[in-house]
């Protein structure tokens, strides 16, 4: 009789070796632009799209604000994530992260002054100056003040919610400059024609998927695939409403190299 119970001990100790209490769970996140339960609402089908594709068990992680987002990212917590390149080109470097699929198109940036101020010519002339934008680490910030390489000479960023708001701060004199999205300004100045470009960024690669060391190669090529199939047209539906996106692209390792830099002065990136 002891050696039965004995049997059974060895068996229930196997089962929780190997049952569900042990069972992978690969986490998605996102750059943090909304609330969680707005996310939540963009990125299920998403995650359902990835379980179904993978047979693993994917689940949706709010980066919740820009100082979780990055510590959890920083950890490696997240197995695939969607943000910008400059992200993606980190993590490649620092986390053995391979780009997937991405949004199609380029991101350019300028910098822009009101139109009648003469003293201000040239990007380095906004050292010591006001500068609207959005906040660090977005993409179209970093992407500008990374190419102010002296500490002691550097813009005064005041914080905007949007590149729409970053415009009107420079018209009315809020601000001394603007950074925004290239096409967004040549919308918005089309006819008043209020400002004068000072700077454009170099053409950067747009929003992508990328996935973790976790994530298997076979894995790897399932979701690239899911996500470039109708289904994944489907799933991805009110992400690509938001950014005004009409499909995806594959995406190479060689597109994204290199455009960790522009964390260079971001805490915690700078390692």
């Amino acid at each position: 009789m002891p050696l039965t119970w004995i049997r059974v001990a060895a068996l229930w100790g196997s089962a929780l070796l190997t049952g569900p209490a042990l069972a992978v769970e690969y986490v998605f996140s996102s750059a943090p632009r909304d609330s969680a339960l707005k996310e939540e609402e963009i990125y299920k089908p998403l995650v359902q799209l990835l379980s179904k594709a993978t047979g693993q068990k994917f689940v949706f992680r709010h980066g919740d604000n820009f100082l979780v987002y990055p510590t959890e990212m920083r950890k490696g917590t997240y197995d695939l994530v969607f943000d910008g390149p400059h992200f993606v080109g980190w993590r490649m470097a620092k986390l053995e992260h391979v780009p997937l699929v991405k949004f199609p198109g380029n991101l350019v940036f300028v910098v822009l002054v009101k139109k009648d101020n003469a003293r201000i010519n040239t990007l380095k002339d906004l050292a010591g100056r006001t500068l609207c934008s959005l906040p660090s680490p977005n993409l179209a910030n970093v992407s500008v003040t990374y190419e102010f390489d002296n500490p002691a000479r550097q813009p005064l960023t005041l914080e905007v919610k949007s590149f729409g708001d970053a415009y009107k701060g420079v018209v009315s004199g809020k601000c001394m400059g603007g950074i925004m999205q290239a096409k967004l300004y040549q919308e918005l100045d089309k006819e008043a024609k209020a400002g004068k470009v000072v700077f454009t960024s170099q053409p950067l690669p747009n929003q992508a998927f990328s996935a973790g060391p976790r994530v298997t190669p076979v894995m790897r090529e399932k979701i690239t695939q899911a996500l470039l199939s109708p289904e994944g047209a489907v799933a991805t539906q009110k992400l690509r409403e938001v950014f005004k996106i009409q499909n995806l692209l594959p995406a190479n390792v060689e597109e994204y190299q290199g455009h960790g830099k522009y964390l260079r002065d971001i805490w915690g990136f700078d390692q």
